[in-house]
């Protein structure tokens, strides 16, 4: 496929519009993954720094390796502060993904920092900006490109799903299925089984006109083709190091297939 897809200007735009996008996350602190991805023609990636050991300078270059690549970068953030959302958007990230958001009012923080216009985003000429060449048209574009995701993942933002999901300017909701289905394990009481706590949430952010995102381990998977039914258009598919781990998994079967002694 070429390498010279959309990109993170149009990301967007795409995931607004429910168009099907495939992702990945990158746990490998490194540019070389997110370029071959963006060569194999992947919609986008999202830099674990969650999870993974990235600091603010390989963030930094694996968004400069997502651009060049034309596949959008998008940072989970590590903290969800106004800091750490201004320095990934700084950087060029397409957008944000904020994990552990169980509240409106949270929501509406997010939102805040992440845009400049109606919000409390402060104002840099970096490669965010196009390193100040957008003159007086930065706000808005730069508002117009970030791309706002909130991860669903505790019990509690179940109360609250359609206030979340109805946050203006809150982009679209992702869905932390593994920590949702700890929370509600570890919750005392009465709580709904995983799947109904995903089709409620995905019935509200329908309710609110927001898309919803997910992550298997396969895209052959019954676990796929549910959420596809459910109407997930923007799907996510293992990580670096899954993708890493099937690959040579299905290499060694193949080994140990041509090796195996003649009956």
């Amino acid at each position: 496929m070429s390498s010279t897809g959309p990109g993170s200007r149009a990301f967007r735009e795409r995931l607004l519009a429910r168009e099907p996008m495939i992702g990945t996350f990158m746990k490998v602190p490194a540019t070389q993954n997110t370029e071959i991805l963006g060569l194999e023609g992947f919609d986008f990636v999202v830099l674990d720094e969650e999870h993974a050991p990235w600091t603010r300078g390989t963030l930094d270059s694996a968004l400069l390796a997502a651009r060049a690549y034309g596949t959008a970068g998008i940072v989970r953030i590590a903290r969800p502060d106004a800091n750490s959302i201004l320095s990934v958007l700084d950087d060029g990230a397409a957008g944000i993904m904020v994990p552990h958001v169980d509240t409106a009012q949270k929501a509406r923080e997010v939102v805040s920092w992440a845009r400049y216009l109606g919000g409390t985003r402060g104002s840099g000429a970096s490669r965010g900006g196009e390193y100040g060449t957008r003159g007086a048209d930065n706000y808005r574009l730069s508002d117009a490109a970030a791309t706002v995701i909130c991860m669903i993942e505790d019990r509690r933002a179940l109360d609250e799903i359609d206030e979340i999901a109805a946050v203006d300017g809150l982009d679209a909701i992702f869905l932390g299925r593994a920590d949702l289905a700890l929370s509600l394990r570890n919750t005392v009481g009465p709580v709904p089984s995983i799947e109904d706590a995903v089709e409620r949430i995905v019935a509200a952010a329908n309710r609110a006109g927001k898309p919803v995102s997910a992550v298997v381990q396969s895209m052959q998977s019954d676990e796929a083709r549910w959420l596809r039914g459910l109407g997930i258009t923007a799907m996510m598919v293992a990580s670096d190091i899954g993708l890493l781990r099937q690959a040579a998994r299905n290499a060694l079967h193949a080994f140990n297939t041509l090796m195996k002694p003649s009956e």
